[in-house]
């Protein structure tokens, strides 16, 4: 899927000066970026939902009972 992605001059030089110094395409390292910061969210998202039935046990094994 195509997309264009706007980025700052700030941006796109610090993006530019990842890509050169990891010898990789600028696409490559904001694919990668995303892929990580989804990642990271997806296991934060999930380690709560985890911990909130550990906390909630009881009261989910109440609510599955009725």
């Amino acid at each position: 899927m195509a997309m264009t992605l706007r980025l700052t001059d700030d941006q796109t030089a610090a993006l530019r000066k990842t890509a050169e110094h990891e010898g990789r395409s600028m696409h490559a390292v904001a694919v990668e970026a995303i892929e990580q910061y989804t990642a990271a969210r997806t296991a934060r998202r999930d380690a709560l939902l985890e911990r909130l039935v550990v906390e909630n046990r009881e009261v989910l094994d109440r609510l599955a009972d009725a």
